[in-house]
């Protein structure tokens, strides 16, 4: 049974940073894309940063380029987000999520229950 545990959200200042983190079991990492999306009330899901079935390379939407950054724990059972220089606008639920391709995550047939991440100005 695919099972994925966020952590590590919560409220901080515009220009902070927060790790969020996944906890991840009953599958393997290298079969599946796996990383995170967010979610605004009134708004579409996003697809923040994904680590596509190997060989791939890792997506990031344009808008944490250069702030966020996926990672993985070598035993390739926790997945991570490192976010750094937010902005309010990254204000969302994080959910970490798996599929077979990155695309696929906004749909969130595997996700977790998300973790809140709030930025204020």
């Amino acid at each position: 049974e695919v099972q994925l545990v966020e952590s590590g959200g919560g409220s901080v200042q515009a220009g902070g940073s927060l790790r969020l983190s996944c906890a991840a079991s009953g599958f393997t990492f290298d079969d599946y894309a796996i990383g995170w999306f967010r979610q605004v009330p009134g708004k579409e899901r996003e697809v923040v940063s994904c680590i596509p079935p190997r060989p791939g390379t890792t997506y990031y939407v344009d808008s944490v380029k250069g702030r966020f950054t996926i990672s993985t724990n070598d035993a390739r059972n926790t997945l991570f987000l490192q976010m750094n220089m937010l902005k309010p606008e990254d204000t969302a639920v994080y959910h970490c999520a798996l599929d077979y391709m990155c695309g696929a995550l906004i749909l969130g047939a595997y996700s977790g229950q998300g973790t809140q991440v709030t930025v204020s100005s």
